[in-house]
């Protein structure tokens, strides 16, 4: 594999990554590394995509390609963002976890723990 591609691969997977992120609405909590990941992910599943539909080679710029790259990234942080949330528990899960107590927040908002 030449270097060129490994390269140009990370460069459009970084621009996927972030077009998918600004599409989606509010802050997404992801890392930049995680983002990166998800953006050469999709624009590898948008090119399958884009070639199953008979889009994928066009004079010049191919916006229908990026168009489905970009929503395939859109959609992967939406469910990795979903995911996290789900995963991390509230206040009544961290009450129950350390006995009932109040455990308060950091600024970060991740449970702090209880003084004893």
């Amino acid at each position: 594999m030449e270097i060129t591609r490994v390269l140009s691969a990370l460069f459009i997977g970084v621009l996927v990554g972030v077009l998918g992120r600004l599409v989606l609405p509010g802050r997404q909590k992801i890392g930049v590394l995680l983002t990166i990941v998800v953006g050469i992910v999709a624009a590898v599943l948008g090119t399958f995509v884009a070639e199953a539909l008979g889009v994928a080679d066009t004079a010049g710029i191919d916006w229908i390609q990026l168009a489905l790259q970009v929503a395939v990234a859109a959609l992967a942080i939406a469910a990795f963002t979903g995911l996290r949330r789900a995963n991390r528990p509230d206040d009544e899960d961290a009450e129950r976890v350390w006995g009932g107590r109040s455990v308060g927040r950091h600024r970060a908002g991740r449970p702090r723990c209880p003084a004893g």
